[in-house]
């Protein structure tokens, strides 16, 4: 499957996110936006944003300039062993009672009850990102609170992370759905790895729309790591598919998106439990 990309680099870590939060508002709004130091000593940062179609290259030079970036470079991006490039970054990451580790560390996180193992594959979600910390921490903290969902959806599923935590804690049927068909096919693989198969239900679809995802609903516990402008989008039907008194778990929220995240899900019938950080990241949990 062909996707492109667009690339970047911006002076400031501030201006850079301002320009990966404009990216999110585009029409043809990428799939994944991420910034990254460069690390050459010049203190500068890349900001990469992902395609799922060629996106419009004058929009994207109106917000480079905008932002006092460089011009954005896009590429397609064709069939690489993504999984061989990027195992060898991938380490170990602990949060809460969480450890993600790819296959090649299975002896380090051996005999932890929650070890979630997770190979790299064109997904979004080995837990290293801000976000997916801040949903595992999230789950770590509501179970530590004795809360006990019976019904869990994860939006946006990517590699399937964050509903093998649910599943590995609560040892409930997680419905897992994603717009991309290598995401879930990607979270199948995984909860299978996790020996959490008999868990697993998943769609190809966006949002709430599949017939599967409204038939097991309506939802104590919805998980939805994705980006502020989709998150937007889905408050309605969120309020729609979560129990009254069920939680929602919300990221992919830059700091200074998150007040505008909420605001649409208080209008929606929503409270907020409590607000997680994880540097440029916030992850808001949220009662109807």
């Amino acid at each position: 499957m062909t996707t492109f990309s667009a690339l970047a680099t911006c002076s400031t870590k501030t201006e850079a996110d301002k320009l990966a939060a404009a990216l999110e508002e585009l029409d043809n709004a990428p799939y994944g936006v991420g910034v990254f130091e460069i690390e050459d000593g010049r203190g500068r940062f890349e900001i990469g944003a992902y395609f799922m179609d060629r996106p419009d290259e004058t929009a994207l030079a109106i917000l480079a300039a905008a932002f006092g970036a460089t011009s954005f470079v896009t590429s397609e991006i064709g069939d690489r062993d993504w999984v061989s490039e990027v195992r060898r970054e991938l380490s170990p990451v602990h949060a809460g009672r969480f450890v993600v580790h790819g296959g090649h560390d299975r002896d380090i996180a051996a005999g932890r009850r929650h070890a979630l193992e997770i190979e790299a594959a064109m997904a979004f979600g080995t837990g290293h990102h801000g976000t997916t910390r801040g949903c595992l921490l999230a789950l770590d903290r509501l179970a530590k609170q004795g809360f006990s969902p019976r019904r869990i959806a994860d939006i946006g599923c990517g590699t399937g992370v964050l509903a093998m935590a649910a599943a590995s804690v609560w040892k409930q049927r997680v419905l897992a759905a994603d717009i991309d068909q290598i995401a879930v096919d990607t979270t199948r693989a995984n909860m299978r790895v996790n020996h959490l198969g008999p868990f697993a239900a998943t769609v190809r679809a966006p949002g709430f729309t599949a017939p599967m995802i409204r038939s097991m609903g309506p939802y104590h516990l919805v998980l939805a790591n994705i980006l502020a402008r989709p998150l937007r989008r889905l408050a309605p039907d969120m309020a729609r598919h979560t129990t009254r008194g069920g939680v929602i778990i919300l990221s992919g929220i830059l700091n200074d998106q998150r007040a505008g995240v909420e605001a649409v899900y208080v209008a929606n019938g929503f409270a907020r439990l409590w607000i997680g950080h994880d540097g440029e990241w916030s992850t808001l949990v949220m009662r109807r």
